[in-house]
């Protein structure tokens, strides 16, 4: 086998710059490139960084304890039917979750009346006449007249120190005339089957804005999902709620983006 000689008398061609130098003094640069070694560079340790992880954002396996707070969903384009004289009202509703039974909910941002049924009425609103403190088991509104004879009322009221909102939601049992009565306050209602904190009791003043809720009843479907009869779904796609008062005319309509939701705000 042919042997390399040592070089002690050789010269080299540095790959850097071209002078010669003994060749047993040139050293390989990471590059691959030979050099003498007064010529050597060492690597850059910037073009190398040790790799850096994420900070941590959360724990892999958490388990907060809380419940989050029911939201409003936006329903369909003109999602409320009336039927001439009469007190049912059909609300569109696709896949909304309620199933069987019913829950209280509320509309909100309805445009346009429908059949005769006025904004207010679907949305029941109204003010609070007269003050209250955080005790009193009757309260009195300015027009009670659409509000069904018992559930749950919103009243609206802002910190006007910190701008935040100590909304009240009460349950109440009866009514009279304008007067709700059998009031629980500092109550809150159910939806979605999950009740959420309860409201604080407050003092409200006169002519504070009070929205009332609907019990609404989920309607079931039966459609046929698969090539026999027999293979079939159970789809809830809309909802009932009783009015006070029948309407006038058969009609479809509330506008854009109404929403339904829970009665307690966030506040």
């Amino acid at each position: 086998m042919a042997r390399f000689s040592k070089g002690r008398r050789a010269l080299a061609i540095s790959d850097r710059s071209g002078a010669a130098f003994p060749y047993n003094e040139m050293v390989k640069e990471w590059t691959g490139a030979w050099v003498h070694i007064s010529e050597f560079e060492p690597k850059q340790p910037q073009l190398q960084p040790h790799p850096v992880g994420a900070d941590p954002q959360a724990l892999q396996h958490a388990r907060p304890a809380r419940t989050e707070f029911p939201v409003e969903d936006i329903l369909p384009n003109d999602p409320f039917t009336t039927t001439a004289a009469s007190g049912t009202l059909s609300v569109s509703f696709p896949n909304n979750g309620f199933n069987e039974g019913t829950t209280h909910v509320r509309f909100r941002e309805v445009k346009v009346p429908v059949g005769g049924v006025a904004v207010s009425t679907l949305e029941l609103e109204t003010t609070l006449n007269g003050n209250i403190n955080d005790s009193v088991a009757t309260i009195t509104l300015t027009d009670a007249t659409e509000f069904p004879t018992s559930g749950f009322i919103v009243i609206e009221k802002m910190n006007s120190e910190t701008g935040a909102f100590e909304n009240e939601t009460i349950q109440y049992t009866g009514k009279a005339g304008n007067n709700l009565t059998g009031c629980t306050r500092g109550t809150s209602a159910p939806y979605r089957g999950v009740t959420p904190t309860p409201t604080k009791a407050g003092t409200h003043t006169s002519g504070a804005k009070v929205f009332g809720s609907y019990l609404a009843t989920a309607v079931s479907t039966t459609i046929v999902v698969g090539p026999q009869p027999t293979q079939t779904e159970t789809q809830y796609n809309s909802l009932t709620v009783p009015l006070v008062s029948n309407a006038a005319s058969t009609a479809t309509g509330g506008g854009f983006q109404c929403t339904i939701g829970p009665i307690n705000d966030r506040g």
